[in-house]
């Protein structure tokens, strides 16, 4: 499953998007995004990696499971190699 829509470099993010980050697999973080953290809608990606750097303005909250990077204004996600993405601003 894969919604997001492509950019130049990568993948849009909405402006208010949430990233939800499982840690607690052996092959990699589990990373959800959701266009909105506030609607009621599924994820529009799902998949296997780490995100390496969030240079995005955004703020992270811890979770017992992971953590979850809130985009302030949207951003790009990147992948840097194998697995290993990083947010840039929009």
């Amino acid at each position: 499953m894969n919604h997001l829509r492509p950019a130049d470099e990568g993948f849009r993010l909405a402006r208010h998007a949430h990233l939800v980050v499982y840690t607690a697999r052996d092959d990699g973080d589990l990373l959800t995004v959701y266009d909105c953290g506030a609607a009621q809608k599924p994820p529009s990606a799902q998949f296997i990696g780490h995100i390496v750097n969030v240079e995005a303005p955004a703020r992270t909250q811890q979770t017992p499971t992971g953590y979850i990077v809130k985009l302030d204004e949207g951003g790009r996600l990147v992948e840097q190699a194998d697995g290993d993405w990083v947010v840039r601003p929009a």
